[in-house]
């Protein structure tokens, strides 16, 4: 578990980078943006599927559910993601959106063996609170019918991606290598949803360089250890802990320039901590009990 929630947390630190590398790409239309950012990403799973010396073709005989759950959550994610921020103004989908990490700990009580205790909730509702702060900028949260349907489909962004991270318990005997046949699938959905909703844009070399390191971390490389993390990390752990991504990605961009820095980012910074440290009660009553024994 304790490496499995390692690799979760490089997962929330790759995603932290997603908004730094998105600005480096542009004008890059979203679909096209996601479509060769998951081709990178396939790429790294043929890299792995030739280290393990088992082929390619392989990889992509997976159980019918398997994929329904692999390709759903990643392409299904993303398609509705971008019809969210084209239906709704970009700050309310987006803190839809991230009720995510909210759905993650509270899916993972159906799980076996998993309970769901006080603390994971009200850490996890502290990280939301956070996020709101940081999404809002302490402007409030502006409901109108008119968006309706963006919201709604910023609501099933969070569904979609909470139950596959929590479905990926179910397939722990899918190797992670799998995630690559996954964003191949996906890179061509995301090719032909370019074809009809956008018109090209040929990226220049820092486009290009942003698409790669996209592809290599927050949209590709990430969820090859988000799956390790899922299958073997303690998930309302890392479903509270996924709170701090946006509060990460603020400061980062913010470190190069991109933002500035204000009161309600540090409020976000404040509850986003405080919450992750209460999710992590467990384990710090594990880490003194141990500590108690030394003794």
């Amino acid at each position: 578990m304790k490496n499995g929630n390692i690799f979760g947390v490089v997962a929330i630190l790759l995603w932290a980078t997603l908004a730094s590398f998105g600005v480096l790409a542009g004008n890059i239309p979203p679909f096209q943006l996601t479509s060769m950012a998951f081709f990178v990403a396939f790429l790294i799973g043929t890299f792995l599927w030739k280290k393990e010396g088992k082929g390619v073709l392989i990889h992509f005989k997976q159980p019918l559910k398997v994929w329904i759950v692999g390709v759903c959550g990643l392409f299904g994610y993303h398609f509705f993601y971008f019809l969210a921020i084209q239906n709704a103004p970009a700050v309310e989908a987006n803190l839809i959106n991230y009720l995510w990490p909210l759905l993650i700990v509270l899916f993972s009580a159906l799980l076996p063996n998993e309970k769901l205790r006080w603390f994971h909730i009200v850490g996890t509702l502290l990280g939301f609170l956070g996020a709101f702060f940081l999404v809002t900028k302490g402007e409030g949260f502006a409901f109108n019918t008119e968006y309706i349907d963006g919201y709604m489909y910023a609501v099933l962004c969070g569904i979609i991606w909470a139950s596959y991270s929590v479905l990926s318990r179910h397939f722990a005997h899918i190797p992670t290598s799998a995630v690559g046949a996954f964003c191949g699938v996906t890179a061509v959905l995301s090719f032909a949803c370019h074809l009809i909703f956008e018109l090209t844009v040929i990226p220049d070399i820092t486009q290009l360089l942003a698409i790669i390191a996209l592809g290599l971390g927050p949209v590709g490389g990430a969820f090859f250890v988000w799956d390790i993390g899922m299958k073997n990390g303690d998930i309302q752990l890392l479903g509270s802990l996924s709170y701090a991504a946006p509060l990460l990605s603020t400061l980062l961009l913010i470190a190069l320039g991109l933002a500035q820095m204000s009161f309600f980012v540090w409020i976000a910074c404040g509850l986003i901590i405080a919450g992750s440290m209460l999710s992590s009660l467990n384990h710090f009553k594990k880490l003194f009990s141990t500590r108690n024994r030394l003794l």
